[in-house]
């Protein structure tokens, strides 16, 4: 059964929380972090992306990087603009993007657990992007990214979480710039806290990771490492769950650098053996299964897979599984979607225009958009001891960072 723990999180004071909460470090790239933190002295990015407040020829992996970081957030402390609890407490996190919303549970969850695989995963890591975390949460000594589970609906937690909300204020409450409302509230009761855990304890046989691979591997790895010299603390990491039925899975698309050596009429040619390919006057996000748009050279094209090029299995029949297999590896040359330099990742929440800018640029010759996995089919890889290929979910709407940060 999962073992969840409340918390002393480290969190702003209210009078600043909307200034310091941060969109997630990996949604954004450097130049979009300076941009967002402009005039913005209590954001949290410059913790999560502290390369913003140096020079711009130091790279984003080095030492100096994360010895800013750790130094930004010893002075958000020191001036009193974030502050630690006093007490071990849960916390509630509500989310409302237009008309979607979902609450979860912010604690800490067990690195055995993880360890143990009862915390499942569905994907590989990629290596630069975990020690990029292990050296963020070795030297700050904090866990400021948060990791995104989702466990299977249980109705007395249910009740709990909604019981809390109706009888109790909010600490925070603000609708931030991209338009999505954060609502977080502060279980400080400790009869409710022990019901809570003792829901997990006994009913939640598995959690999942949704998103967040990178911060969860890179918390057990820092464990790991620090062996004997390791705080009770660090035996756990940020976590927020969230019950399946409350969430919604984007797609998450593709942009490769070249055509492997082919012409374009040759690709398109040997994209006939396992795919039925027509024009499109616009842009495609596809409507169901099997179904892709691709993007080349000022043009769309609907791909439908043919029948017979793919398998019944959890991983074969994944959309992202026929792409890799019959495009990325068999054509393109990809074999390793994690360490291969040429593809890159897009967030449907960017939009198809995104895949569009980056081809016409030139920076990248061909997008992919694709129809996006379901909850169910997460579980049913993860249960089954297979992950998907690489960047295969997108879930929105995002936690913010540096509302609730774990230290250790």
């Amino acid at each position: 059964m999962a073992q969840i723990a409340p918390f002393k999180a480290l969190r702003p004071n209210a009078s600043v929380a909307e200034a310091v909460a941060s969109r997630p470090y990996d949604v954004l790239n450097t130049a979009e972090a300076k941009q967002e933190v402009a005039n913005n002295p209590h954001s949290f990015l410059h913790v999560t992306r502290s390369e913003i407040d140096l020079p711009n020829d130091v790279h984003v992996y080095s030492r100096l990087v994360y010895d800013k970081a750790k130094e930004n957030l010893e002075a958000m402390i020191s001036q009193g603009v974030l502050v630690r609890e006093g007490k071990p407490c849960y916390y509630i996190y509500k989310l409302v993007m237009g008309k979607r919303e979902q609450t979860g549970l912010v604690c800490v969850s067990s690195i055995d657990d993880y360890n143990n695989n009862v915390i499942k995963k569905h994907e590989f890591t990629r290596p630069e992007k975990e020690t990029d975390r292990i050296n963020h949460i070795r030297i700050t000594g904090a866990q400021t990214g948060n990791v995104f589970l989702t466990y299977r609906n249980n109705a007395e937690l249910d009740s709990l979480i909604d019981g809390w909300k109706k009888n109790h204020s909010p600490a925070y409450q603000f609708r931030a710039n991209d338009k999505i409302e954060h609502t977080i509230w502060v279980v400080d009761d400790e009869t409710t806290i022990h019901m809570i855990t003792a829901v997990f304890a006994n009913n939640i046989p598995y959690t999942y990771i949704a998103d967040g691979h990178h911060r969860a591997a890179s918390a057990a790895k820092v464990l790991s490492a620090l062996g004997t010299e390791a705080s009770a603390d660090a035996k756990y990491f940020l976590t927020t769950l969230f019950p399946a039925n409350q969430l919604s899975i984007m797609d998450y698309n593709r942009v490769v650098k070249d055509l492997n050596g082919l012409d374009q009429e040759d690709f398109l040619s040997a994209l006939h053996d396992d795919f039925d390919i027509a024009l499109s006057p616009e842009p495609i996000a596809p409507s169901a299964l099997h179904e892709f748009g691709m993007y080349l050279n000022g043009q769309w094209y609907i791909l439908t897979a043919k029948e017979g090029t793919w398998t019944e299995d959890p991983i074969g029949v994944l959309d992202v599984s026929i792409l890799s297999q019959n495009i990325l590896d068999k054509h393109l040359d990809i074999k390793d979607q994690r360490t291969d330099k040429r593809i890159d990742f897009v967030g449907g929440i960017r939009g198809l225009k995104a895949l569009q800018d980056r081809v016409d640029s030139g920076e990248m010759a061909i997008a992919f958009s694709l129809y996006p996995v379901s909850i169910q089919q997460l579980f049913d890889i993860a249960d089954s001891g297979n992950v998907m290929p690489p960047k295969s979910t997108w879930f929105e709407p995002k936690l913010r960072d540096g509302l609730l940060t774990h230290l250790i």
